[in-house]
C-alpha cells in the first residue's frame, strides 16, 4: 500500500458520485477507482443481511485494485456492512459515511435536538441514532425515511414545486413553527442523494437550521485518515476510474448530474461481483 495507490470508493449506485465529487474536492492530487452495483440497487429497501452481503462483494472487488482506502458512500451499506467490510478489508482504512456525519451534527447543534433523514433502510437500522447519542448524551434525535427524494435526485428534479412540496411532505412535521421547543436545529442529510435537493430542503427547513452533508464530513474524514497514516499522494493530477454492474448508458447519463460534468458511458466499465 503505497501513496500513489487509488481510493476506492463504492455506492449502490450514482447516490456515491456526491461523496467522489467531494473527495475529488479535496484531494484533487488523488486517484480513485468509483463501483455502483447499479444491478441491485436501491439497498435502502433490502434487509441488512443481504446489504452487507452486497457490500462484501463490493468491498472485495475495489481490493483487487489495490487501493489503499475504501470509502463506502453509501449510508445503508456504512449501517450495516462497515464491521464485516472492515474486518475483509484489513490492510487498508475503511470510512463510512454515518460516523463523520454524526460528529459534524453534533458539533452543529446547538440545542442537541437533531433531525436525519434518509432511506428506510438507514433510519430502520438506527445507525444514526446511535452514533449520534454516542457522541451527545444530550442529544434528542428524530430520524424520518424520505425514500422519493432519491427518485426526485435521479430525475434531475432537484428545485422548483414539485422538489419543495415533497421537501414539505417529509419536513414539515419536524420543522413548521408548530414543532414549538422540539424543533430541531441541525438536519442530517442521511442518504448520498440527499445533497442533490439541498437548497429545497433548506428551504423548507428555514433560516437557523444546520444542513449537514456527510458527502463533504467524509471527504474530510478521508484526507485525515490519509494524512494521519502517510498515505496522502503527491503532486499529480488525479485520475477515474468507473465501474457499474449494470447500465453503463444510465449510469452516465444520471451520474452526470450528480458528478457535475459530462461522463461517457465508454468510460464506464461492466463488472462482476463475486
Amino acid at each position: 500500500m503505497t501513496p500513489d495507490a487509488p481510493i476506492g470508493v463504492f455506492d449502490s449506485g450514482v447516490g456515491g458520485l456526491t461523496v467522489l465529487k467531494a473527495l475529488a474536492a479535496q484531494l484533487p492530487q488523488e486517484r480513485f477507482v468509483y463501483l455502483g452495483d447499479t444491478a441491485r440497487l436501491p439497498y435502502g429497501t433490502k434487509s441488512p443481511e443481504t446489504v452487507q452481503r452486497y457490500a462484501l462483494q463490493a468491498a472485495r472487488t475495489l481490493a483487487r485494485h489495490d487501493v489503499k482506502c475504501l470509502v463506502i458512500a453509501c449510508n445503508t451499506a456504512s449501517a450495516v456492512g462497515l464491521g464485516a467490510v472492515s474486518e475483509a478489508v484489513r490492510d487498508v482504512p475503511v470510512i463510512g459515511v454515518i460516523e463523520p456525519g454524526a460528529q459534524a451534527a453534533c458539533a452543529a447543534s446547538r440545542s442537541g435536538h437533531i433531525a436525519v433523514i434518509a432511506t428506510e433502510g438507514t433510519v430502520r437500522g438506527g445507525a444514526y441514532q446511535e452514533a449520534i447519542v454516542r457522541r451527545r448524551g444530550d442529544a434528542r434525535v428524530r430520524a424520518v425515511p424520505a425514500p422519493l427524494f432519491v427518485a426526485l435526485a435521479e430525475e434531475g428534479l432537484c428545485r422548483g414545486p414539485i422538489a419543495e412540496s415533497l421537501a414539505h411532505h417529509y419536513l414539515d412535521p419536524l420543522f413548521a413553527a408548530s414543532a414549538g421547543a422540539s424543533r430541531p436545529d441541525t438536519l442530517v442529510l442521511g442518504c448520498t442523494h440527499f445533497p442533490m435537493l439541498a437548497e429545497a430542503i433548506g428551504l423548507v427547513a428555514g433560516p437557523g437550521v444546520s444542513i449537514v452533508d456527510s458527502a463533504q464530513t467524509t471527504a474530510r474524514c478521508v484526507r485525515q485518515t490519509l494524512e494521519a497514516r502517510d498515505l496522502a499522494a503527491g503532486a499529480g493530477a488525479g485520475g477515474l476510474r468507473l465501474l457499474a454492474t449494470d447500465a453503463p448508458e444510465r449510469f452516465a447519463r444520471v451520474g452526470a448530474r450528480f458528478l457535475e460534468r459530462p461522463i461517457d458511458p465508454r468510460e464506464v466499465e461492466l463488472v462482476d461481483l463475486l
